[in-house]
């Protein structure tokens, strides 16, 4: 068995397809719509064959106190230190917030966690 995607509920679809596809060299897919439902997404692949999908409902417009129990971060593997460093500078110089990082955790992983546009947590590995 494998994971096949994960999915993340967004407030602007198009600026955070904008950001996993710019930063992290995901491919986006066709945009899917069930105008019944409000529902739009996009499957983004990344070359490790991955998938992320990013969704939007017009009824789903804000977190939760009780979406804190769900998902805590994704954790993206861009193959070495050097990459970990240089893109977590090239994201605080964009502005977007560095939460932590980079370093080498108690279970020896080297990692920064960065938030994307809407505030969830990215683990930045090797």
């Amino acid at each position: 068995m494998r994971i096949d995607h994960v999915a993340l509920w967004v407030r602007d679809l198009e600026k955070m397809v904008f950001f996993y596809t710019k930063h992290f060299g995901a491919t986006a897919g066709k945009l899917y719509t069930n105008e019944e439902k409000g529902f739009q997404s996009y499957f983004l692949t990344f070359e490790s064959g991955g998938r992320l999908e990013l969704m939007s409902r017009t009824d789903i417009v804000e977190k939760h106190e009780d979406a804190l129990l769900g998902w805590a971060h994704i954790a993206i593997s861009v193959g070495s230190k050097e990459t970990v460093d240089t893109l977590t500078d090239e994201l605080c110089r964009k502005g977007y917030c560095h939460v932590d990082g980079p370093r080498t955790t108690g279970d020896g992983y080297y990692e920064s966690v960065v938030l994307d546009p809407e505030g969830n947590h990215i683990e930045l590995t090797v």
